[in-house]
């Protein structure tokens, strides 16, 4: 235990040093909420990737997919990497930032908001945006639960009141700036850790050959008749495998907290370097976890009395002092990473896109810095006592709401998105359709379950059909209903058309 606090103290006392380190030049919103718009490709490239994968991912989707698709889960890591990281980059990461620059928007409501010229779409964004990131948020904690009691025998209170104290500190301090540079340590701590657990769980079974033999030899006939079934290319249950990948991966192209780490590039070469780290990053934390996942049935878990999220604890429960204190750190640098990247996204959309103009007038940068730190403060506050809440009354239902959340945010968000930066055709019609589509049939999934048919009554399954059918939602209704004003498309667009060293579609200029 001694050496697990060690480890655990020293990462909290550097990641609040670097969030005071950081506190300096926040003098003004973009500064405070985008970082001055100058953030390096490193920098940005690991505050992708750890606000991509917490606890949630390494404890929750890892330990639930891989028992159930066994080694073929790794696909879901691998389309976080591919998908969810590469393409994201490629596709959106230059004209996010070109037309968010001339927009001058600071969050994804207000992006809406400022391409389409309509209040009521930003009000609506930052409405989605604010009800379905607190469950996200809350859910990051339930991750910690196990290994924390795993390691120190404790209530899951303290791991919460820890997580949120120390991101509370360096986000309000830091801001923007902050959280980047605290990703990049988190990061490191993640690819190092990610590395020593594969190496570890696989020495258990000796070695990777022996231990894939031993999943061929597990049966499970209320999964799958077949043989080897969860040593297989593409495990016992392909159509669900493919559901999980697309949400997890497509989806983070919809998700405010993501693309909103684009808005802050700073030149060209940031994005071809960006690209590169975050795929890597993520075929090692995101493909690695999935891996390890995979052989989770190699281990005694009784899952109708543990849950899925015993899997990774039961599986990392014999590990040295050491290797376990590699990974308490690993999952709470993971689960901080993310949560600061929420409530930054929920605090800066509140303010700027709710309260501004709207509620309180003549906000100056001042006094939204304030309402953007006490409303950080709050969210923290606000989700950590609903997972206590959670936790301690057993209700599931907060907890089932993370596949609910990512769903109705993806799918509300990545085909306006998509299109908004591509399209000059798109309309605000088609955008409000899109919302009122997607936020609409996740909830009614929640209530009224039944009504599904039974491919789509899985939560995960029905957000990538979300996803999928805003991609012709937008453009039919776009067809059909009145188009854009002509010279707001030509505001939006015609950065893309302005000469640098080439036409800014094709080069973005170092922002200094």
């Amino acid at each position: 235990m001694s050496i697990i606090l060690i480890m655990l103290v020293a990462f909290c006392a550097i990641t609040v040093v670097i969030g005071f380190i950081s506190s300096k030049k926040n003098d003004s919103v973009a500064g405070f909420v985008l970082g001055g718009r100058s953030i390096g490709p490193w920098l940005t490239a690991f505050a992708y990737g750890t606000s991509y994968f917490s606890a949630v991912m390494f404890v929750g989707y890892a330990g639930q997919f891989g028992w159930k698709f066994g080694i073929a889960s790794t696909w879901i890591g691998l389309g976080t990497a591919f998908i969810g990281s590469t393409m994201a980059w490629v596709i959106l990461a230059r004209r996010t930032r070109l037309m968010t620059r001339r927009l001058n928007s600071a969050t994804t409501p207000d992006f809406f908001g400022s391409r389409f010229n309509s209040k009521n779409l930003k009000l609506a964004a930052s409405a989605i945006t604010f009800v379905f990131l607190i469950p996200y948020t809350a859910s990051l904690y339930n991750g910690l639960s196990r290994l924390f009691a795993m390691a120190f025998n404790v209530d899951f209170t303290v791991a919460i009141v820890v997580m949120a104290v120390i991101t509370g500190i360096y986000v309000i301090a830091g801001g923007y700036k902050a959280t980047v540079m605290n990703d990049l340590v988190q990061g490191v701590i993640m690819i190092a850790g990610t590395i020593a657990i594969i190496a570890a769980v696989l020495r258990v079974n000796g070695g990777f050959m022996n231990s894939l033999a031993a999943l061929s030899q597990v049966t499970d006939d209320t999964v799958s008749t077949n043989p080897g079934a969860f040593a297989s290319f593409f495990g016992p249950n392909p159509v669900d495998l493919l559901g999980v990948t697309l949400l997890t991966s497509l989806g983070t192209w919809g998700l405010p907290q993501m693309v909103q780490k684009f808005y802050s590039i700073k030149s060209e070469k940031n994005i071809i370097t960006g690209t590169v780290v975050s795929t890597v990053f993520a075929i090692i934390i995101s493909g690695g976890s999935f891996f390890i996942g995979g052989f989770g049935r190699l281990w005694n878990v009784d899952i109708a009395a543990q849950g899925y999220d015993a899997v990774m604890p039961t599986m990392l429960s014999g590990f040295s002092p050491v290797m376990l204190g590699v990974v308490i750190t690993l999952v709470f640098a993971a689960s901080i990473s993310t949560l600061s990247s929420l409530v930054m996204t929920s605090s800066s959309t509140l303010t700027l896109d709710f309260l501004k103009d709207r509620f309180v007038k003549n906000m100056d940068e001042k006094r939204q810095l304030r309402y953007i730190r006490a409303f950080i403060a709050a969210f923290v506050v606000l989700s950590s006592g609903i997972a206590i809440f959670q936790h301690k009354s057993m209700v599931t239902f907060i907890a089932q709401m993370m596949g609910i959340s990512w769903g109705a945010l993806a799918g509300a968000f990545l085909a306006p998105f998509l299109y908004s930066l591509y399209w000059k055709r798109t309309t605000k019609y088609a955008v409000a359709a899109n919302y009122i589509f997607a936020v609409g049939i996740m909830l009614l999934n929640v209530f009224t379950k039944s009504v599904f048919p039974t491919v789509l009554k899985s939560p995960i399954n029905l957000g990538a059909f979300t996803m999928l059918a805003g991609l012709i939602i937008v453009p039919l209704v776009s067809l059909v209903t009145k188009k854009p004003d002509a010279d707001l498309v030509s505001h939006c667009f015609g950065v893309l058309d302005e000469i640098a060293p080439a036409p800014k579609k094709e080069y973005l200029e170092d922002a200094s």
